[in-house]
């Protein structure tokens, strides 16, 4: 017997970088018109003269989301799905603080960021405790531009790359057979305690190969590492795990929260490899979390403003969800959501603050449609997801927590 309030398992897929529509204080982090959702389907038509396909999204209400050219919203009944926007809390647009807010850890301080480089006194520092022969770069810049620019300096040279962001960010780009994987990985853990007192969201070991002094160019790899900072408070994971709920993460989720919380971890190389590993966890992990992020979208497309590519990254996604949802029964339910925007068409390169969307499908819910508004809080997601498969509320559980559950408004519409 099912009980009505509670589900056995929650399939959890964070779309990295898929905002929908700037928030209201947008122009204060340069992101007036922002809308990662809706400009890709206008820039599509404009550009490419073709409509974003994503019947399957638009199935289960994305179309309601946010207005979407190719993408119609459903002014009917929308079958076994729920759909809304939640805002942001926190001071910030970037991974790290998304996904901590959607665990329900608000990050009222703001990670600290280096626009014009880290100084002197940290990078002499941290060249001595790996022992390094220098650094090259040191300053805010696109990561594919400045392997570029300086990657044969650097195989030549044996000095890694160290460059930021408009984000909390320490990254270092380093040839994977000229430096060596395990050696970038070594000078990145020692950058991470350092980082840890500078209070920098996330240390990224940034591997490429190439060369093309013999015609081959530089490409980054899928041997990426993330190194954040420890959550500063439990989050919801933590919570499940304390209730005896499994968490199994897919792809970067583990080391956005530093392996708290975290049972079971799978690392994945980009969006088609992270929805295969997705497929098959539905099939092995019979109860608990599976909380998967697909980083295509913002590494690969959103960062490039790389629209063509994002657009297409968006319906290989869509084209998958019919065989995610075959694998899902009358006790599981799937969370589609982001983490923060990306979007391909804004000025820049960085993340844009944006609303993130919500979509929600369980084969309990029935053809009612379910509008779940405006949420107040990221957090609002990881509520909901602890709610789902524990019965509890989160808050009762931890006081510092954030988020209001909106099971009962799906619970509420149950057939």
């Amino acid at each position: 017997m099912i009980e009505e309030n509670r589900y056995k398992r929650v399939i959890w897929v964070v779309l990295d970088g898929v905002g929908a529509g700037a928030m209201p204080d947008a122009a204060e982090f340069g992101d007036s018109g922002a809308n990662t959702l809706a400009n890709i389907g206008s820039s599509l038509i404009a550009k490419y003269n073709r409509k974003l396909k994503l019947p399957n999204l638009r199935s289960i209400g994305l179309g309601n989301v946010t207005p979407i050219e190719g993408v119609s919203d459903i002014t009917g009944p929308i079958k076994g799905g729920a759909f809304g926007r939640a805002s942001e809390i926190s001071p910030a647009k970037d991974s790290t603080t998304g996904h901590w807010e959607m665990a329900g850890l608000i990050v009222e301080e703001p990670f600290n960021y280096y626009p014009t480089g880290f100084t002197d006194e940290v990078v002499n520092r941290w060249i001595k405790e790996c022992n390094l022969p220098g650094i090259l770069g040191n300053r805010a810049a696109s990561g594919t531009q400045i392997i570029d620019e300086l990657g044969q300096e650097h195989m030549e040279s044996g000095k890694p790359i160290l460059y930021t962001s408009a984000d909390s960010v320490w990254q270092v780009a380093a040839h994977e057979k000229s430096f060596g994987l395990d050696r970038l990985y070594e000078i990145c853990a020692v950058a991470r305690k350092i980082c840890d007192e500078l209070r920098v969201a996330r240390v990224i070991a940034r591997p490429f190969i190439g060369n093309p002094a013999e015609g081959i160019d530089f490409q980054r790899t899928y041997n990426r590492k993330d190194l954040s900072m420890p959550p500063h408070e439990k989050t919801i994971l933590d919570l499940l795990n304390d209730n005896g709920i499994p968490v199994n993460s897919i792809g970067k989720i583990s080391a956005l929260y530093c392996g708290s919380g975290i049972s079971h971890s799978i690392d994945t190389k980009g969006n088609t490899d992270g929805i295969r590993v997705l497929g098959e966890e539905m099939l092995r992990a019979k109860q608990g979390l599976i909380f998967c992020n697909l980083i295509d979208f913002d590494m690969l497309y959103g960062h490039r403003r790389d629209l063509k590519g994002f657009a297409d990254a968006l319906e290989e996604f869509d084209r998958a969800l019919p065989a995610l949802i075959n694998r899902m029964s009358g006790e599981d339910l799937l969370v589609i959501t982001a983490d923060h925007g990306n979007d391909p068409t804004h000025a820049g390169t960085d993340h844009t603050r944006e609303y993130i969307p919500i979509l929600a499908y369980s084969r309990r819910l029935n053809s009612k449609s379910i509008d779940l508004g405006i949420r107040k809080c990221f957090g609002d997601i990881g509520a909901t997801v602890f709610e789902a498969l524990t019965g509890k509320t989160a808050r009762n559980e931890s006081s510092t927590l954030h988020g209001d559950s909106f099971l009962s408004e799906l619970s509420a519409n149950n057939g």
